[in-house]
């Protein structure tokens, strides 16, 4: 199946596994609360447990209601596009099927540039591993194929693919914590210091 034809497929509600820039992921419109429950049901996914969103610019993130500091939009500026997820307040309830009443979720804008012109056409995706919770996931269009057949919509080969999740990071103040280390490779000066144990 085609790029645009993956993108027709989500715009009307659909779910289709495509290539990103860490590994194959099952995606849907993250503005499509039926389409997202599709997702979760085919996936076998925890209900209790949000999905990372893939953005195309940092402005998408005002879909979600997330307010930034000036200095968190330079942090951001500096490791995006890349391999990193990052947890960001919010707490709209018309999203709770989003955050699952975290009040929180992940997003990354991915560099991969193929990705990127996908979501620019879709709008924001949610993004989970392509696999079935608990199990390997997919490396390539036959391994989706094998979990999936055709409880999903389509699918984009991208070849092999392998590689590490994206590294999760978390904000503490205007610096990040790292909460899962993947294929993205945070700069030294951007990681917020370990917290000192008090003395009393």
């Amino acid at each position: 199946m085609s790029a645009d034809e993956i993108v027709d497929k989500l715009i009307t509600g659909g779910i289709a596994v495509i290539p990103t820039d860490t590994v194959y992921g099952i995606v849907a419109k993250a503005m499509n609360a039926a389409a997202v429950g599709n997702l979760y049901a085919v996936r076998e996914r925890d209900q209790n447990k949000p999905c990372i969103v893939l953005i195309s610019s940092l402005s998408d993130l005002n879909l979600f209601s997330v307010i930034l500091t000036s200095k968190q939009k330079e942090v951001l500026s500096a490791i995006w596009p890349g391999l990193f997820s990052v947890i960001l307040p919010c707490a709209e309830k018309t999203l709770t099927y989003l955050h699952r009443v975290k009040n929180t979720l992940a997003f990354r804008l991915p560099a991969n540039q193929k990705t990127l012109a996908i979501i620019k056409k879709t709008g924001p995706l949610v993004a989970p591993s392509a696999n079935p919770q608990g199990k390997p996931i997919a490396r390539n269009i036959t391994e989706a194929k094998n979990y999936f057949g055709n409880k999903v919509n389509g699918y984009l080969d991208g070849g092999f693919c392998d590689g590490k999740p994206s590294t999760l990071l978390e904000f503490l103040g205007n610096k990040v914590k790292i909460l899962r280390q993947g294929a993205g490779i945070i700069p030294n000066e951007l990681i917020a210091p370990p917290k000192q144990n008090s003395k009393f």
